[in-house]
C-alpha cells in the first residue's frame, strides 16, 4: 500500500456527493501547450467521471478555448469504478495512475479508448510526475504539490516532447454539485494560480470571493492556502489576494492577473501573469473555469504556470452574459 494520502480514503458519511479527485496538470510552453488529466470519484455511487483535456493557442475556428473545438476534449461520466486501488489504477475511459514513490513521484497515462478505424489514437499520452516539494496541505482533506513532468503526448499523429513543471492537487470529502457557491461553500468564484521557475523558486495560491460576483470589486479575490518557495526556503501562505487587470472582450476569460501574497516568514511576493491559452469548460456541473497556460514574473524572475478563473454555475452565468 502507498502513503494514506495516495489511495482511496473511506468515505466519513454515506452521503452520496462524498468525492475524491487525482488532478494532474501539464505543459508544453513552447508550443502553448496545456493538458490535464482529472478523474472526479464518488465511491458512495459507485461511479467517477474522467476528464482528458488538451488546448493550445492556435487560432482554430470559434477560438480553440471550448471543450467542443480544443485540440482534445472528453470527460466520461458514470463510468464504474475499478476494483483497483487509486496508487494503481486504469479508468475505462483510458486514463492511468501509477504511484512509484509515496508523494513524490507518478505515472500518469491516457490513450483515447474510442475507436479510430484502423488509425493511431487522436491522443497517447505517456509523463513521469516528479515532486519537486513536499505536498501543502488545506485543512487535511486537501493537497497540492508542484513537480516536473517528462515524457510524451502523441496528439494527433505528432509526438511531443514534454519537459517542464506543472502540478497535481488531491482532495477527499463531501462536494455537492448544488447551492450559489462553490463545492458547498459560500464563495461564488475564486482562482487558482501557480508558477514553477526551479526546485528554489515558486508559489502557488488558491483564493476566493465571497461577493455575488456582480460588484465593482469581482476582480479580486482573498488568498486562502498556498505557499512561497524562495531561495530554496518554503512557507505557507498567510494573506494574498487576486486581481484580473484584463479580461478578454470576446470571451471574458482573464489576459493579465496580478498576485500579492505574504508568506508565513513575513516575505511579500508581487507576480504579474499574462494568460498564452485558455479553456473554458464545467470541471463537474456547480464549477466552470477558464483555465489559461500563464507567463508569469515575480522577483525579477519569469516563469511557466497557471491561472484559473473558478466560478459556480450561478455566478458564472450572472458574470458572463454581462461581459
Amino acid at each position: 500500500m502507498a502513503h494514506p494520502d495516495d489511495e482511496f480514503h473511506p468515505p466519513a458519511t454515506d452521503d452520496p456527493y462524498w468525492t475524491e479527485t487525482c488532478w494532474f496538470t501539464f505543459t508544453v510552453p513552447e508550443r502553448k501547450l496545456s493538458g490535464q488529466l482529472y478523474p472526479f470519484f464518488r465511491p458512495n455511487q459507485g461511479v467517477t467521471s474522467g476528464g482528458a483535456y488538451f488546448w493550445d493557442a492556435e487560432p482554430a475556428p470559434y477560438g480553440n478555448s471550448q471543450p467542443w473545438n480544443i485540440r482534445y476534449g472528453k470527460n466520461f461520466w458514470h463510468l464504474p469504478i475499478p476494483d483497483q486501488p487509486l496508487s494503481d489504477i486504469a479508468l475505462a475511459n483510458g486514463i492511468r495512475y501509477r504511484c512509484l514513490e509515496d508523494q513524490s513521484v507518478y505515472q500518469i497515462g491516457y490513450v483515447d479508448p474510442d475507436p479510430t478505424d484502423g488509425q493511431a489514437p487522436d491522443i497517447e499520452v505517456e509523463l513521469l510526475f516528479t515532486a519537486v516539494a513536499a505536498p501543502n496541505y488545506l485543512s487535511g482533506s486537501h493537497l497540492d504539490q508542484p513537480g516536473r513532468y517528462t515524457g510524451t503526448i502523441a496528439l494527433e499523429g505528432e509526438t511531443i516532447v514534454v519537459d517542464s513543471f506543472g502540478f497535481r492537487d488531491r482532495s477527499w470529502g463531501v462536494r455537492p454539485q448544488f447551492g450559489l457557491g462553490l463545492a458547498g461553500s459560500p464563495a461564488m468564484r475564486g482562482g487558482y494560480s501557480y508558477a514553477t521557475a526551479s526546485e528554489r523558486d515558486g508559489w502557488h495560491a488558491i483564493t476566493m470571493s465571497f461577493s455575488d460576483g456582480l460588484s465593482d470589486a469581482e476582480s479580486e479575490c482573498i488568498g486562502i492556502h498556498g505557499d512561497v518557495v524562495r531561495d530554496g526556503t518554503w512557507a505557507k501562505l498567510a494573506a494574498g489576494r487576486r486581481t484580473v487587470l484584463e479580461r478578454c472582450a470576446d470571451t471574458g476569460a482573464p489576459t493579465h492577473v496580478a498576485l500579492d501574497i505574504t508568506d508565513e516568514l513575513g516575505r511579500e511576493l508581487h507576480a504579474e501573469g499574462r494568460g498564452h491559452n485558455k479553456l473554458g469548460v464545467h470541471l463537474n456541473p456547480n464549477l466552470f473555469t477558464w483555465n489559461c497556460l500563464t507567463e508569469w514574473t515575480f522577483d525579477g524572475i519569469t516563469a511557466w504556470g497557471e491561472d484559473h478563473d473558478n466560478w459556480s454555475a450561478t455566478a458564472a452565468r450572472r458574470f458572463f452574459r454581462r461581459v
